[in-house]
């Protein structure tokens, strides 16, 4: 079977009536009163509808479509529910986290600016680092997810999808940073809301609705007919549980959206775009599900071509154009937002703390994350040209990620916690993650059952970060001690047999371990008051250092900081 073609002028109007009304969204933007802070948080003035639909257009990126409808196809019932359950958690677990790196920082721009004003360059370039890997990544994905669809649906090759979805995206983000992409992401999601209402029923009807689909469950394994099912939790849902901390913490795309939103609505903006995200995705997920049931087989063996597929062959050509805005819409999404992380990061935690050592100007920082906008569409095309295998690079950000969430997490609520701690506890979960993920050590006798230990330990991390997170200290320690050690019973002689799950869980507990073993030896304590000192809006500080030389009363209101701004 072939998929529907449009004609090459067809998918070129497409794209252009996409992307010029996405431009054209962004020319309502008042350039005059663009600044450094507004390219890069928006002041910290998005409201909550804005907020809420920003994160969950965001989170919902080209393989949210493609994994989603694997997922289904794969594991059957339960599958669609662990990938939209578990990512929708993603964005809920950094709200409670969140509150506190907003407390502490109330004019940051990134996660690193807090990082660096706790613990220095070293700390905060290795956050900066993963964010930098984790976005140009997503970016690549993107860019090939977008050049895969219009080699599919159209004449046109795999390169000019590349080329074209990387220069509209490019378009309408350059001057105005994360100011476009929170406007365009309003739009973007409304539109993805409203088509995947249309599509995914339509699809279900199509094939001969809910009864047919209900007869083809004959099709099913046992496992995937399970509800429960034991594979569906073991190579899915437990390591993508497991994932939850480490994408809230590490991505700067959430932790943007964090900053920028304002402080009041934190809480409604995320429990919202949690039951956003994870209500699209699930739908999604159903059309691998329905094309389980019907025994459909996917095209060339290839998985990410089931949705274009049941698409194809089950709609007329006006739903297969709406499916196609779909999913440009849904990269384009994610690709803006990369964009305006990976601005912010090299703006913010590259340029302003480590060149311009606090003393940046902000005209130049606007320059240079415009600049960084289009150098990595460059890299992002380049890469996505040659359809490279991203497996490994996603594994090292994942462990870079898991390595980093308790050393970020602790050294925001214990002072005991230094630099050396921080750094020493990545590169170390980093190294043990390695050797347990591409099996360097055999995982046989005492060496296994030592890395299921590490691993029991990093799965007692992870529920007590999150019974803290919502129930507090206590109850976060005693829930963390009591999964560890329930772990250690069960999973002793029996994990390593999941080594994706293994591995990262074993990041989690060797950088914990590691990160309280050296804070306990040392004598620090710190005061947090000086992060909110340390971090501040530049644009304000520069009109601070203006107002002091021109001695206006502003300037007399804070003298001693203004003196340290001056100096």
């Amino acid at each position: 079977m072939e998929l529907y073609q449009f004609s090459t002028t067809t998918v070129l109007l497409l794209l252009a009536a996409f992307y010029g009304g996405t431009y054209f969204l962004t020319t309502f933007i008042k350039k005059d009163q663009e600044d450094t802070d507004a390219f890069m948080v928006s002041n910290q003035r998005i409201g909550f509808g804005m907020g809420a639909a920003s994160m969950t257009a965001t989170w919902i990126w080209a393989a949210s479509f493609y994994a989603a409808a694997t997922s289904g196809y794969t594991y059957g019932i339960s599958g669609p529910l662990h990938y939209g359950l578990w990512g929708a958690l993603m964005i809920l677990f950094i709200y409670p986290f969140g509150r506190r790196f907003r407390a502490l920082a109330p004019k940051a721009h990134t996660l690193g600016e807090v990082i660096h004003a706790r613990h220095g360059s070293s700390s905060q370039l290795i956050l900066a680092l993963s964010n930098l890997l984790g976005s140009i990544i997503s970016l690549m994905v993107n860019f090939t997810a977008a050049g895969a669809l219009v080699s599919v649906l159209s004449p046109l090759s795999f390169q000019a999808g590349v080329m074209i979805a990387g220069v509209g995206v490019l378009s309408y983000t350059l001057w105005s940073g994360f100011r476009a992409s929170v406007l365009t992401d309003f739009a973007q999601l409304i539109a993805l809301m409203a088509i995947a209402i249309v599509i995914i029923p339509a699809v279900l009807f199509a094939m001969g609705g809910p009864a047919t689909m209900i007869d083809g469950f004959d099709k099913l394994t046992l496992e995937q007919a399970d509800f429960f099912s034991f594979d569906a939790i073991m190579y899915q849902g437990a390591p993508y549980f497991v994932a939850v901390l480490a994408y809230a913490i590490g991505n700067q795309t959430i932790s943007q959206r964090l900053f920028a939103v304002n402080e009041d609505h934190i809480k409604p903006t995320f429990i919202t775009a949690t039951l956003g995200y994870g209500a699209i995705v699930v739908g999604l997920g159903m059309i691998g599900l329905m094309a389980l049931t019907l025994g459909v087989e996917p095209l060339n063996g290839d998985m990410n071509n089931l949705i274009p597929q049941m698409v194809s062959s089950y709609l007329p050509p006006v739903f297969i154009a709406l499916f196609f805005i779909l999913v440009i819409g849904s990269l384009s999404s994610t690709a803006d937002s990369d964009l305006s992380a990976l601005s912010a990061i090299v703006m913010a935690d590259v340029y302003g703390k480590n060149i311009a050592k606090g003393k940046a100007c902000p005209k130049r920082m606007l320059l240079i994350g415009r600049l960084t906008m289009v150098a990595a569409t460059m890299i992002g095309i380049v890469l996505a040209s040659f359809s490279l295998d991203i497996l490994v690079m996603l594994v090292f950000v994942g462990a870079l990620w898991g390595a980093i969430v308790f050393p970020v997490i602790a050294s925001c609520f214990w002072n005991r916690v230094t630099n050396k701690a921080f750094t020493s506890a990545v590169i170390a979960g980093l190294v043990m993650f390695c050797a347990a993920r591409f099996e360097v050590l055999p995982m046989t006798g005492i060496i296994a059952v030592l890395f299921e230990l590490l691993a029991s330990v990093g799965g007692g991390v992870v529920i007590g970060l999150m019974a803290f997170g919502f129930l507090g200290k206590r109850i976060g320690f005693f829930a963390g001690i009591l999964a560890g050690l329930a772990l250690m019973y069960f999973a002793t002689g029996f994990l390593r047999e999941y080594t994706v799950l293994l591995s990262s869980l074993v990041a989690y507990g060797v950088s914990t371990l590691v990160c309280v073993g050296v804070s306990l030896l040392s004598k620090e304590h710190f005061d947090f008051d000086l992060i909110a000192q340390r971090v501040g809006h530049y644009d304000d500080r520069d009109e601070l250092i203006s107002d002091i030389k021109k001695g206006k009363g502003r300037a007399k209101s804070n003298p001693a900081r203004l003196a340290k701004e001056s100096s």
